[in-house]
């Protein structure tokens, strides 16, 4: 522990303290053993310190949570640190009735604790922040939904190995599906599968892992249990021929009166390979038309920059901004983002005849176009924004300029078959052939004015002469080729 300070811990100095780059204590003046302990995330938490058995050096020496800053005062934290060390003058040991009282905590209990203290980011750059608002309502309705129904009055620490491979049969077999009317309009829909059966035992297992941190838990059942925890990879993605389909639908229902907002955010998902929300969600401060580039401040990844290609910064260009909303796709109600893109989508696909397409097929889309055009795989990785370990050392290394160039090749192509004039191969591979034939003349003009330097003065004039020849070729070359066109 750092060195204690001899401050009297109000609201003021609880404020005032700043997250650092690792955990800390600041302690308490007035009372000994009462402290405030700051994450390096910035969290705060009360605590109160004593030594067991009434104390003395060799005692055992315990640390209780008292709790977050927020959910209680300076003031309400320090009358639970009295009763807490009074009680541990006198010879008790709260810490370890504490610790016998959680022991059986049932699991229903356990995922209310879960809510409250250990929604948070367990690996990863981002490792000890809190979950994100969406993430972390998915999450506890996975748990609730799935979990409580099934284990919810089994004790936590008698659960093993075995009740978790149980656990996951069942809910793949659909014992825990529910379809129900709760209100007016509102049905609650909950679907088993093995699909969801994978999701939620990887909840289930973060649950565990903050058990065994809070010492509820002496290990996780999860981590040694005979279950299947990854989803099957997504491989599909459209080819260009689809993404024309995909374009004619979206102009046929822009024709038919569909909401244009739904359209065009269906269209950047094409065109920037960006996540559903990141568009929908997208604000004008996050959009730099001058650059080409979306700075994303709060992606899947944090903090995010994502070049643009021309189709999409001409798009966004396009688009009117609404002046009381800092939304690029206002609501058409209320202070937040447009919220019918998920109707506009069932209906896009319906009319393009591609069943099963997500808007996430369309991010691999984008990212299967820029492997298939020969672009680098760090130049694919900065325009989708990946942030996975391995990448990033790379990732770390690509220059914007190369990222836009990459985004503005890919696009072309994708923004060709969105209009329904795909580019063909023949052309593609005659660009490539042009670059390819360009570099090989200049290497030969080098190479020859190497070998003439060595030949006296008429050197030059033979030089301008090969060269001179060289250019007429590759201007009888684009002729040709404009009137193959024609």
């Amino acid at each position: 522990m750092s060195k204690r300070k001899g401050v009297l811990l109000t609201k003021t100095v609880v404020d005032a303290s700043e997250k650092a780059d690792k955990r800390y204590h600041v302690w308490d003046s007035d009372l000994a053993g009462f402290g405030l302990r700051v994450e390096r995330t910035g969290a705060k938490t009360f605590i109160a310190k004593y030594r067991a058995n009434g104390g003395g050096r060799t005692a055992t020496q315990r640390i209780v949570t008292i709790g977050r800053f927020g959910a209680l005062t300076a003031d309400q934290a320090r009358k639970q640190a009295k009763k807490i060390l009074g009680s541990a003058a006198v010879g008790s040991d709260p810490a370890a009735e504490l610790q016998a009282k959680r022991r059986e905590m049932k699991m229903s209990a356990l995922i209310d604790l879960y809510e409250e203290k250990g929604c948070v980011i367990q690996r990863g750059k981002r490792q000890g922040e809190p979950m994100k608002p969406l993430t972390k309502t998915y999450t506890l309705a996975r748990l609730r939904h799935h979990v409580v129904p099934l284990l919810g009055n089994r004790r936590a620490s008698e659960i093993n190995s075995g009740d978790i491979e149980t656990f996951v049969a069942d809910v793949a077999a659909g014992k825990t599906a529910r379809d129900e009317k709760i209100g007016p309009r509102r049905r609650l829909i909950v679907r088993g599968g093995a699909g969801a059966a994978r999701k939620v035992v990887r909840d289930l297992s973060a649950v565990f892992s903050f058990a065994r941190r809070s010492e509820i838990v002496s290990r996780n059942p999860c981590d040694t249990a005979a279950v299947r925890k990854t989803d099957n990879q997504n491989e599909r993605f459209l080819t260009l021929e689809e993404v024309t389909r995909l374009g004619e639908a979206l102009d046929a229902l822009e024709r038919e009166g569909v909401n244009l907002k739904g359209l065009n955010i269906a269209r950047l998902w094409s065109l920037t390979g960006c996540r559903r929300n990141e568009i929908a969600g997208l604000k004008w401060q996050e959009v730099d038309l001058e650059e080409g580039f979306l700075e994303l401040d709060d992606s899947k990844t944090g903090k995010s920059i994502r070049p643009l290609g021309a189709a999409a910064v001409a798009l966004l260009k396009s688009l009117d901004k609404q002046d009381d909303s800092d939304f690029v796709f206002p609501a058409e109600r209320g202070d937040g983002h447009f919220q019918g893109s998920k109707t506009m989508w069932s209906k896009t696909i319906k009319r393009a005849k591609l069943p099963g397409v997500t808007p996430h097929t369309l991010r691999h889309t984008m990212g299967s176009t820029a492997t298939s055009t020969g672009e680098a795989l760090a130049l694919t990785g900065a325009i989708l924004g990946h942030a996975n370990p391995r990448s990033t050392a790379i990732y770390a290394h690509v220059q914007h300029d190369p990222s836009k160039r990459a985004a503005n090749r890919v696009t072309k192509r994708i923004a060709a078959a969105l209009a329904g004039k795909p580019m063909r191969e023949k052309q593609a591979k005659g660009a490539t052939c042009h670059r390819h034939d360009a570099g090989a003349d200049a290497e030969l003009i080098r190479v020859l004015a190497q070998r003439l330097d060595e030949n006296g003065p008429d050197a030059a004039r033979l030089r301008e002469m090969i060269s001179r020849s060289i250019k007429h070729k590759h201007a009888d070359d684009r002729l040709d080729d404009g009137r193959g066109k024609r």
